[in-house]
């Protein structure tokens, strides 16, 4: 079972998930090293323009392309606004792009996270502890895990357009 909204989540994990935000706004979002992308989209049904910020599970550099997961599931505003078809943008530190998406399918979100966690296998405890408070039970890493997670949560990978530059859904 998944949190339904943001207001669910334990406040220590609102405090992380909202603190990149002044550094985007002061341009300064590239000292987050690649760790963090603000996404840019319009609402689904209101058309305002929205920005959320999303730690990057993984980022090819070749591409450009970024794999962020969706904590709340398939119900978070910002899955079902980029699913809707609506312009996204990405921007890693250095301004917002146009983008184009893509929802992974499980096998390949199971793989994403596997080297997600093998990658940050020191900060296992914080990152099991985080998916937990995420999904409502117990987060150990294992295979069966990580295919249960990609199933509730799913993961887009954002991939800038060619030749897109400072483009996307307006800044709010």
């Amino acid at each position: 079972m998944t949190p339904r909204s943001s207001h669910e989540m334990p406040g220590w994990l609102r405090v992380v998930f909202a603190a990149p935000h002044p550094l985007y706004d002061r341009g300064l979002g590239w000292l987050l090293g690649g760790r963090f992308v603000r996404v840019s989209h319009v609402g689904r049904r209101s058309g305002r323009p929205y920005r959320t910020v999303l730690e990057v599970l993984e980022h090819d550099r070749r591409t450009g392309a970024v794999t962020v997961v969706s904590g709340f599931g398939r119900g978070a505003d910002w899955f079902r606004n980029v699913t809707s078809g609506a312009p996204v943008g990405v921007d890693l530190g250095h301004g917002p792009r146009r983008a184009d998406h893509e929802v992974l399918p499980v096998g390949e979100a199971v793989a994403v996270l596997a080297r997600y966690e093998h990658r940050n296998r020191f900060a296992a405890p914080v990152v099991r502890r985080a998916l937990s408070a995420l999904t409502g039970w117990e987060y150990r890493g294992t295979d069966a895990d990580r295919r249960r997670l990609a199933e509730e949560l799913p993961m887009v990978r954002l991939t800038p357009a060619r030749g897109s530059q400072s483009s996307g859904p307006p800044a709010t």
